[in-house]
């Protein structure tokens, strides 16, 4: 299983006081050191953490491989198709939220969505869908020709102590999506305490996290964060 690792935080901080440090592309560094096997970046609309610059810069350094989060927003389209990043994940925004709420509401007929998919497949780019863990939504990632989904693993992260109500409906939605074909990914939420379950979901195949392991770094650096969490994603997976 690939973990790949979001900074979006150390942009946080860094705007916080509106400065050049923490300086995201050392963050990744950092984070590769450790042993992520990717990083993720979200450029959102506002651009309340990440800019434009740290993306161009990202694109140039990382090592490993970078997972673009956007909206469909065209001119954050139009940045992803000149640098190319390994994959772009398509993911709702509001702007208002704190964070990412939900997955995408997949309609029919959604030009805009389509038309983001379409521009970023074109520029040779990996695209992957944020969407929540349901079977009708699986059917129409798999229908737009995406070869890849992130499952929204925010309900299990709000209710895993109560219950496995929330693994259980991540289990079914990860064999739905391995038996169309589609790559399976999942985030949001998940931590150093409630990582495993969902590591070991066999037809997942790639974690996105941030908040925890940037949270930790400020006690363990962030090199020692990522290798915490890596132990945890593979310990799971061990028979």
């Amino acid at each position: 299983m690939r973990l790949y690792v979001n900074i979006d935080h150390v942009a946080t901080l860094r705007e916080a006081r509106q400065t050049d440090e923490p300086n995201p592309t050392q963050a990744a560094a950092a984070a590769e050191r450790g042993g992520a096997d990717g990083i993720t970046v979200h450029l959102r609309e506002d651009r309340r953490h990440i800019q434009d610059a740290d993306v161009v810069a990202l694109a140039r350094a990382v090592r490993t491989v970078l997972n673009l989060e956007l909206g469909a927003h065209p001119d954050i389209v139009r940045l992803a198709c000149r640098l190319r990043p390994f994959q772009a994940t398509l993911v709702p925004e509001r702007r208002r939220e704190i964070t990412t709420e939900g997955g995408l509401a997949l309609r029919r007929g959604d030009r805009r969505l389509a038309t983001a998919i379409g521009r970023l497949q074109d520029a040779g780019i990996r695209v992957s869908l944020f969407i929540d863990p349901v079977r009708a939504t699986i059917d129409q990632a798999r229908a737009l020709g995406v070869p890849a989904i992130e499952l929204h693993t925010g309900r299990y992260a709000r209710a895993w102590q109560r219950g496995p109500a929330a693994l259980a409906q991540l289990r079914r939605a990860a064999a739905h999506g391995r038996a169309q074909d589609l790559a399976v990914h999942a985030g949001h939420g998940l931590t150093y305490q409630n990582v495993q379950p969902v590591a070991a979901i066999l037809e997942i195949e790639e974690l996105n996290i941030g908040h925890a392991i940037v949270s930790n770094s400020v006690f363990w650096g962030i090199e020692e964060a990522v290798r915490r969490m890596k132990q945890l994603v593979e310990d799971a997976r061990t028979p």
